[in-house]
């Protein structure tokens, strides 16, 4: 199995309570580009009064060095103005839209409705394929909702179809509050990922310390291929809710898969990153 392993600085950086200057975020963003991450989730473009942690994310993708590495760049936006501003950077390969199947969380973390976000994404769409870049949907939400939101799985296959229907061929559940069963992620990956082979489906999920392995296995067992994780289990969505819970630990991801498959990183590099991220997030 080929999996590929996207590094999320950004879920880290953007609902960390105390600035972090600009020349600290391309320090470490340029040390991490050096583990041999398939992905690398460095920025966003969305409203600075919302998320002001990630307003220099021009200036940091400026000063990135990308000629000794075979990672890819993915950036989030909320609307169409922000994916504008990412296609003018030619380095970046992935543009990420957060599409929540709760009403109350798309609203609280785009300003918009289910109906509206739809729109965008066909828009967002429109504005990938014209600049040569790959939009990635997050489901968020994508296993219930702290708000008492109807939820049903059902409503997974539901805009899976809608999104590769129009040519959107990566789509990745985001346990954004960390409320998923290791029973749901195998439910609904089995469910999707026959469904739709031309796609890849993948997972962004939340975990506290005792059941990312649980987690993990239900998700590989089923045959996932992408994950998502973040150095040190820090992130967390700061419009979710008030109490974060963290990203999947990426040093865990690692290890699970050094037992499972055959991937390999740059473990110098990596070590190095793990030190840096002990000083970044102090």
């Amino acid at each position: 199995m080929m999996i590929q392993l996207i590094e999320c600085p950004r879920d880290a950086m953007q609902g960390w309570p105390h600035p972090i200057a600009t020349d600290v975020k391309v320090a470490y963003l340029n040390q991490l580009l050096q583990v041999g991450f398939h992905t690398l989730d460095c920025g966003s473009f969305v409203s600075p009064k919302a998320i002001p942690q990630m307003a220099d994310t021009p200036q940091v993708l400026a000063q990135l060095n990308m000629q000794h590495t075979n990672t890819n760049l993915l950036v989030i936006v909320a609307n169409e103005r922000g994916a504008l501003d990412a296609c003018a950077f030619e380095h970046i390969t992935y543009i990420g839209f957060p599409f929540s199947v709760s009403p109350t969380f798309q609203q609280r973390n785009t300003n918009s409705t289910i109906e509206e976000s739809w729109e965008r994404v066909q828009r967002i769409q429109a504005l990938c394929t014209q600049h040569g870049k790959t939009l990635v949907v997050y489901l968020s939400m994508a296993f219930g909702n702290p708000y008492g939101d109807a939820y049903d799985e059902s409503v997974l296959q539901y805009w899976t179809a809608k999104m590769t229907a129009i040519g959107i061929h990566i789509i990745s559940l985001a346990d954004t509050v960390g409320v998923a069963t290791p029973e749901q992620i195998s439910t609904a990956l089995q469910a999707l990922i026959p469904a739709f082979p031309q796609a890849s489906i993948g997972v962004h999920l939340h975990s506290t310390a005792l059941h990312w392995e649980r987690k993990l296995m239900a998700a590989y067992a089923a045959g996932c291929q992408r994950y998502d994780g973040a150095l040190k289990g820090i992130g967390g969505c700061p419009m979710a809710q008030n109490d974060l819970v963290g990203n999947m630990a990426t040093e865990n991801l690692l290890s699970f898969f050094k037992t499972h498959t055959s991937l390999t990183v740059n473990e110098d590099a990596l070590q190095i990153a793990l030190g840096m991220a002990g000083r970044v997030f102090t």
